[in-house]
C-alpha cells in the first residue's frame, strides 16, 4: 500500500471515530478525497519524508538548522550585550577614540524572543505532564 493510500484509509477510520452524525462524516470524506485528488496530500507526505530524513542526519548544516537560528540569534545577543561593551571599556581606557560595529538586532531579537517563549512553552508543558506526540 502507498503511503497516500494508507493516510486517506487511516483517515477515513479518524473521521468515522471523531464524526458520529453520518454528514458531518461525509463532508469530512470528501475534503479528504479533494486533497488526495488536488495532490496536497501527496505534497504533505513527501514532506514529512523530507522531514524525517533531515531529523535523522547527522550533520548540523542539515538537522541542526533550528540549533543554527538559536546560536544566531544568541550570538547577535552575546556581543550586543556583553563583547561590545566590554571592549568599548576596555578600548576607552587604552585611549581608542574609533568606532564600534554597530548590529541592528531587532529581528534577531524578534527570533530570539519568540525561540525562548516557545521553549517555555514546552517546559510549562513537561512540567505538567502533557505528551509532545
Amino acid at each position: 500500500m502507498d503511503p497516500i493510500t494508507a493516510i486517506v484509509t487511516v483517515g477515513s477510520q479518524l473521521i468515522t471515530r471523531l464524526f458520529p452524525d453520518p454528514a458531518q462524516a461525509a463532508a469530512a470524506n470528501l475534503e479528504l478525497t479533494k486533497m488526495q485528488m488536488s495532490g496536497e496530500l501527496a505534497q504533505i507526505t513527501e514532506q514529512l519524508d523530507i522531514n524525517k530524513v533531515e531529523a535523522a542526519s547527522t550533520s548540523v548544516f542539515v538537522s541542526g538548522w533550528r540549533p543554527f537560528v538559536g546560536w544566531v540569534c544568541g550570538l547577535g545577543l552575546g556581543y550586543v550585550a556583553i563583547v561590545e561593551p566590554i571592549a568599548r571599556f576596555i578600548a576607552t581606557m587604552v585611549g581608542y577614540t574609533g568606532n564600534f560595529p554597530i548590529i541592528d538586532t531587532t529581528i534577531t531579537m524578534q527570533v530570539l524572543m519568540g525561540m525562548l517563549g516557545l521553549a517555555g512553552m514546552r517546559s510549562f508543558d513537561k512540567k505538567n505532564g502533557v505528551a509532545s506526540k
